[in-house]
């Protein structure tokens, strides 16, 4: 497999939630939920597809490969424990938390994310 930059783990959590909150994600669903082009999604999906993440399924539907499932999960939890944590100790909002959880689960190390989740069991 091939490392993602941060868009391209935009794309596959955006497959993800899009699967388990409609049942099926389309790529007019994620240009939608992203604020992007057709155009850009078809390039992403492309390069996911070359690289084992996505596969074409029925009526249009984009589907998670097993990796690609893997990694949006990880993806996603990431985002939702950043979220809850920024909720948490700065005191803001879910949107705004959401908002600063996007641009920081893509750098955040795995040894900080580990201290994150043991903190939030302990304080939550």
């Amino acid at each position: 497999m091939v490392e993602l930059h941060e868009s391209g783990e935009d794309y596959l959590e955006a497959v993800l939630v899009l699967k388990r909150q409609n049942g099926i994600a389309r790529s007019v669903d994620v240009a939608r939920k992203l604020g992007v082009s057709k155009p850009s999604v078809s390039r992403a999906m492309s390069i996911l597809t070359e690289n084992g993440y996505i596969t074409d399924g029925p009526i249009g539907s984009l589907e998670l490969t097993t990796e690609g499932l893997k990694r949006a999960e990880s993806i996603y939890a990431r985002h939702v424990l950043l979220t809850k944590f920024l909720m948490k100790i700065c005191e803001v909002d879910e949107e705004q938390a959401e908002a600063n959880a996007c641009r920081i689960e893509h750098d955040i190390d795995e040894d900080i994310k580990n201290g994150i989740e043991k903190w939030m069991e302990k304080n939550s």
